[in-house]
């Protein structure tokens, strides 16, 4: 779920390795970011809403992912595949690191790149 610079950069990755990808995104414009030889389905829907998820598949899913710009839908989109679809792997992007931390505590898989950057800076920075 997501279709900007990650989620179009993560499908296209996973669909050149032969993963079986659905691009899903509120706007049909970010589809855009996808390669001209993207082999996936590309599909207009809102992640938490359950109907287009199972349009987008969920059912079948062996994974899920979160990438839209909003943390508050990136949580309750991965709960609704956690929880309601029961998709065996779901992780979901948290720019607020310390929402991340309790989402964590919640058993949600979740990556802030807000921490992992300033990690990367600070190493960067020591070298």
């Amino acid at each position: 779920m997501g279709c900007g610079r990650v989620g179009a950069q993560l499908a296209t990755l996973l669909d050149k390795e032969g993963h079986q990808v659905t691009a899903l995104d509120v706007d049909a414009y970010s589809f855009r970011r996808l390669p001209p030889d993207f082999g996936g389905t590309a599909l207009i829907g809102n992640g938490v809403d359950e109907e287009a998820l199972k349009k987008a598949g969920i059912e079948e899913a062996d994974a899920f992912v979160a990438v839209t710009q909003g943390d508050n839908r990136n949580v309750m989109a991965s709960q609704i595949a956690k929880h309601i679809f029961k998709v065996p792997k779901v992780v979901c992007r948290i720019y607020d690191p310390l929402r991340r931390d309790i989402y964590s505590l919640l058993g949600l898989e979740a990556i802030s790149p807000t921490t992992v950057l300033a990690q990367m800076l600070k190493e960067k920075l020591e070298d």
